[in-house]
């Protein structure tokens, strides 16, 4: 396995910008198009808590579904926004990028450089 993946979409600039930015810096990471491969509920929670944020900074307000599933609501819990993201994967934000070092959600994408391999910054 990589010293590093990156939960990727190639359609979204944001998560492109990560990549490109992660290979400038020498780093050539395992890609999971997560809308191929969606990660389990399972690995969302260990990914997310990892990262030391909340669920809601990994739920794509822009999409419809967001909406369509009142997941911006008070009364919505954590794991209820977990099952909304394991059953619509276009829900997560991303990139997520996992390193030896760290995991962090790549909004902005230099959230990213702090986890990157020290031979790669």
């Amino acid at each position: 396995m990589s010293p590093c993946t990156i939960y990727h979409n190639p359609q979204c600039s944001t998560s492109r910008n990560a990549l490109a930015l992660m290979r400038e810096r020498g780093v050539e990471p395992q890609i999971i198009e997560y809308l191929k491969t969606p990660p389990d509920r399972a690995t969302l929670q260990s990914l997310i808590a990892a990262s030391g944020r909340p669920v809601s900074d990994f739920v794509r307000r822009k999409e419809a579904l967001f909406d369509e599933l009142n997941l911006g609501g008070e009364s919505v819990t954590d794991a209820e926004r977990l099952d909304a993201l394991a059953a619509h994967p276009r829900l997560l934000e991303r990139p997520i990028v996992v390193t030896e070092r760290g995991t962090r959600l790549g909004r902005p994408v230099d959230a990213v450089l702090d986890i990157l391999p020290p031979t790669a910054a």
